[in-house]
Formats: structure tokens, C-alpha cells, sequence
């Protein structure tokens, strides 16, 4: 069967592979978990997770390591609109604010509105 971690530990693996200490990823996770409007359900298993709250465990998970590069392959594709503009509004800040770089795959125009730089592609050629 499936494993369903709570999202405080899902937030915690990367750190826990590179065998941090314990203090240091519950400060980390906690003020990942707090910048990502999702410290409410650090306690809740991922599987009982809506769209949104799903969304914001990611973004708390991909920024806790601090990393010089986020990757972001559709990251509002299972959302409604409401839901999608919040969750890009929070990781744009996020990412923005931290003076990192970020490459994000969408098919949203809307979403795609939000970044410093929009490449297309169309029959495997960008534009």
C-alpha cells in the first residue's frame, strides 16, 4: 500500500537524507511550513490534503533546503483558478524574495503573466 507521511515529516525527508540535525530541520521545516501558509498542517497526513494545501506542503518542501534553483512543473494544474493564483502569487514571492531563480512549466497563461521572462514552445521549437 501506500505510505502517507504527515507533511511536517514529507517537509523534513530532503534534510533527513543529508542527515541534518534534528533541531536544525524542525527550525527549518517549521519556518518552511509558516512561509508557505501551511504550518496548520504539519500534523495531518499528506493524503488528507486538498489541491491547495497539497500545493503549499510542495512549496514549503522545495524551499526548505534553500536552494539556488526551483523547478516547477505545473504547479497550479489540479487547482481552480482562485486556488492557482494564490499558490503562484505565494511561490513567486517566495522564490522572488529569496533572490532564487526559478523555471516554470505551464500551459496557463494567466500563471505564465507572473514571470520575468516567458519562453514558448511549439513543435518542440522555443520562442
Amino acid at each position: 500500500g501506500t505510505i502517507m507521511l504527515a507533511v511536517d515529516r514529507e517537509v523534513a525527508f530532503p534534510h533527513e537524507c543529508a542527515a541534518w540535525p534534528p533541531a536544525e530541520i524542525g527550525r527549518r521545516v517549521e519556518q518552511a511550513l509558516a512561509e508557505a501558509g501551511a504550518l496548520h498542517l504539519r500534523a495531518r497526513a499528506t493524503g488528507e490534503l486538498s489541491g491547495g494545501e497539497l500545493q503549499r506542503a510542495a512549496i514549503a518542501r522545495a524551499l526548505v533546503a534553500d536552494p539556488l534553483l526551483v523547478l516547477a512543473d505545473e504547479p497550479t494544474g489540479n487547482l481552480d483558478s482562485t486556488t492557482a493564483e494564490e499558490i503562484i502569487e505565494l511561490l513567486v514571492s517566495r522564490v522572488r524574495g529569496a533572490g532564487l531563480a526559478m523555471m516554470l512549466v505551464t500551459h496557463d497563461p494567466l500563471i505564465a503573466a507572473h514571470a520575468d521572462r516567458v519562453l514558448t514552445m511549439a513543435d518542440g521549437l522555443l520562442t
